[in-house]
């Protein structure tokens, strides 16, 4: 790798107080081992490498984004397993999230900051670069199945309320399964011809090739952004609007009520916690989506200028960049719940009391500590 880097950078006399200056006839590609060429995409020979210093900054956010996504998902899934109170069918869904998440942290942090810090550009051979992008494509469009599906546990409870059938574990189980098959379906097309993994940007990681614009190739691409990024996204807009609009509508009809029988309000201290709480959970639930739509969407508009659009707009730190922020999800996640989820912070205070995790609020009832939307109202279901 020494030898490489020798070729490609040069030391400018005129300029060496300011360190290493490229080759100016370097090109991206020429930075990676030779048996990573017949993968590399021919778009990244019109640019220069960039400047190293790159590889280790972006290096070291990916290290600082695997350490908290480590900490995060697994303590959301020790306490899965550790406390009953959040073994719930809903929660399920939430742990699905946390699963891919792990799948995303282990599989492409780990590969791009190895990478960052041994030269820059990919150093595992083609055949991991292939596995690499196929597991990062799993864990990300993963990602967007699982919070279509809490989207609509969000609907279902709040919405349709004692009209839903209840979320047995059997179900979520179920719901799990059809996501992943969903996912492994698309993915795995790579393999068999139908669209490719290849480096991408500064060649330390590997996704969808967006740069072949073949026909099969093209409709490919083009078919995941519209599967897994646009229908998801309308689809979790559809259910949020009538979520919104549910309760709008409920508390309006309560105030006009309660107008009419002159009293301040219809409803009970419990009925009043356990509203809040369900609200409450929902806002937890669109901050992972709006989290999740912010940090995809650049990396969504790069790949459909890459396949669609004007090729030269996508630079090694244009795809480079998004990138980062669509792989960062994996650390949000957990982040987000464990701090807006109450019985996730009460079961963090239980079982993991040195992370300091302050206690709530007190409620104005003892029900807003025991009610949590869809886990309390699918346990009641259940019993019942």
């Amino acid at each position: 790798m020494a030898n490489i880097h020798a070729a490609v950078f040069a030391v400018s006399a005129r300029d060496e107080k300011f360190g290493w200056m490229f080759d100016p006839n370097a090109r991206v590609p020429d930075t990676a081992p030779a048996e990573m060429l017949e993968i590399i995409p021919k778009h990244w020979y019109n640019f220069p490498p960039v400047n190293p210093l790159w590889h280790y900054m972006i290096g070291m956010i990916y290290l600082v984004l695997f350490v908290v996504s480590m900490f995060g998902n697994l303590t959301a899934l020790y306490l899965f397993l550790k406390d009953k109170g959040l073994r719930t069918p809903s929660n399920m869904l939430v742990i699905n999230l946390t699963l891919s998440d792990l799948v995303m942290t282990t599989t492409n942090h780990t590969a791009f900051i190895y990478n960052a810090f041994l030269g820059g550009a990919w150093q595992l051979g083609p055949r991991a670069c292939e596995v690499a992008g196929f597991l990062g494509a799993v864990s990300g469009l993963c990602s967007i199945c699982s919070l279509v599906a809490i989207s609509w546990d969000r609907y279902r409870v709040i919405v349709q309320s004692f009209n839903a059938a209840p979320l047995t574990t059997g179900k979520a189980f179920g719901i799990m399964l059809l996501i992943w098959g969903y996912t492994l379906a698309f993915t795995l097309l790579p393999f068999f011809g139908i669209g490719a993994y290849v480096p991408e940007g500064i060649l330390d990681s590997c996704t969808f090739d967006y740069f072949d614009r073949g026909v099969t190739n093209t409709a490919y691409i083009w078919c995941c952004i519209i599967f897994f990024y646009m229908m998801p996204i309308l689809t979790i807009c559809f259910f949020y609007y009538h979520i919104v609009n549910a309760v709008f509508q409920h508390e309006k009809a309560l105030k006009e009520q309660a107008k009419k029988m002159n009293v301040s309000t219809l409803r009970s201290n419990a009925d009043q916690d356990k509203q809040s709480a369900e609200i409450r959970i929902a806002k937890v639930a669109l901050a992972n989506i709006s989290v999740w739509a912010l940090c995809w969407t650049p990396y969504c508009i790069v790949v459909a200028i890459g396949i669609g659009g004007n090729p030269m707009l996508v630079t090694p730190l244009v795809s480079a960049l998004p990138a980062l922020f669509a792989k960062a999800v994996s650390t949000y996640n957990p982040l987000v719940y464990a701090l807006s989820h109450p019985k996730y912070r009460a079961a963090l205070r239980k079982h993991m009391p040195w992370v300091c995790i302050s206690n709530d609020e007190a409620p104005k009832s003892r029900a807003a500590e025991t009610v949590s939307t869809a886990s309390a109202d699918t346990a009641n279901q259940e019993k019942a």
